[in-house]
């Protein structure tokens, strides 16, 4: 399976100003290469190399790997605009959003990722140094710093490509590991049910809460100092918004790798598979009222379900996607389907049986009958891909989702 190792570069600042000099100019090139496909439609890799890769390398400098990289990029950033048009996540044919996208060329950022392959870039993991490409010719000795497990990982599973990134004044290296997946058990005993939420984050059918109530307040005062400081519109209030930058997104991202990591290990331990809702597209199915909107925007459960699913792929672990509709209604003990069952956000009573529990407890329960149903019925399913961004979910399932589990062919 493929992986992303991240590993943080710390350049001297004369390496650092030939890596910025490459980017701008692999990204200006990408730009005039993008209007180039634009102007004459012609957005295949050979076909746009007869009409750019002359130019390219006269006028910027590149090398003959980075201009055939730069038009490489140009090919996919259409290929992605093309499904994503076709998957409706611009908007309706007519709208504002797609109109904009199909009646100008892709732009590319000064400072866009750019990749690497093998002829460009060279790694001495054990020195912790890479050798790279620039415009300013062969960079060598750039220091890079990892954790010891990124760092067994690129030296056993290393292949592919790598991309060069700039972000907030910091360089990274993101490399492609290709690593092995351990046999997936076809034969487990029960399945561990998840239900994902907002005010508790995760929650198993073995009664284990991961709460978010720690991560929800500070989201809270993290959005009151932003409007705070935008409000306020300084030159100190704008460099500390730009110091608070994705701090709220990295502290989420950490907290959601160790639930996968817990859920995964415990499944794993008890010859379990894992059981998940059907989560696409809830979004779009929700209305909310506008104090709602920025909680149920900030809340990452598509990238918890995504940790899950490539973690429990490299475990063998099966992974089973059930139709979420309902699960918070019907009572786990007897399977009388009320809304009323549902006496608040945190318990559930039903009203045919008086069974009480935890009301996300109890949809964890449903969850896990509903994968081991399927799972009886011959519905196998491993990690699943990543769907194209698409987050989200109502506080409560209202609308029913595909009812058997998705099977798909990862590649993360």
């Amino acid at each position: 399976m493929k992986l992303v190792v991240q590993v943080r570069l710390l350049p001297t600042p004369v390496q650092a100003a030939a890596l910025e000099a490459t980017l701008l100019a692999c990204n200006e090139a990408a730009t005039w290469a993008s209007a180039v496909a634009f102007e004459k439609d012609v957005k295949r890799n050979f076909a746009l190399r007869e009409h750019t890769y002359t130019e390219i390398k006269a006028r910027w400098g590149l090398g003959a790997q980075a201009a055939q990289h730069v038009i490489k990029k140009v090919c996919d950033a259409y290929t992605v605009l093309k499904a994503s048009l076709k998957a409706g996540n611009l908007g309706k044919p007519g709208s504002k959003r797609y109109r904009r996208a199909v009646e100008e060329p892709v732009a590319f950022r000064p400072k866009g990722a750019q990749p690497y392959d093998d002829r460009m870039l060279s790694w001495q993991i054990d020195q912790r140094r890479i050798s790279i490409w620039t415009v300013s010719g062969r960079v060598k000795d750039v220091a890079f710093t990892a954790g010891p497990e990124q760092l067994a990982t690129l030296a056993l599973y290393r292949r592919g490509e790598s991309d060069l990134l700039c972000r907030d004044g910091m360089w990274f290296l993101n490399a492609t590991c290709d690593v092995p997946e351990a046999p997936l058990n076809t034969d487990p005993v029960d399945f561990l049910g998840i239900d994902l939420g907002i005010v508790n984050i995760a929650t198993t059918s073995d009664g284990e809460i991961m709460a978010g109530r720690e991560l929800n307040r500070i989201r809270v005062r993290e959005r009151k100092l932003r409007t705070k400081l935008q409000k306020k519109n300084t030159p100190s209030a704008k460099r500390r918004l730009k110091k608070r930058r994705r701090k709220e997104a990295r502290r989420a991202k950490d907290i959601n790798h160790k639930i996968a990591k817990h859920v995964v290990a415990e499944a794993e331990r008890t010859g379990r598979g894992i059981a998940l809702e059907d989560l696409t597209g809830i979004r779009e199915r929700v209305r909310l009222r506008k104090p709602q909107r920025a909680t149920h925007s900030s809340w990452a459960f598509a990238q918890l379900g995504q940790f899950i699913a490539y973690k429990a792929r490299r475990a063998g672990v099966p992974v089973v996607y059930v139709d979420p509709a309902y699960t918070s209604r019907t009572c786990a003990e007897c399977g009388h389907v009320d809304r009323a069952n549902r006496v608040s956000q945190a318990w559930f009573a039903c009203r045919s049986c008086g069974f009480v529990d935890h009301a996300d407890r109890n949809s964890s329960r449903n969850i896990r009958a509903r994968a081991w149903q399927l799972w009886r019925r011959g519905a196998q399913s491993t990690a699943p891909a990543p769907p194209p961004r698409q987050r989200g979910r109502a506080g409560r399932k209202r609308s029913a989702t595909p009812s058997d589990a998705r099977c798909a062919n990862p590649s993360h």
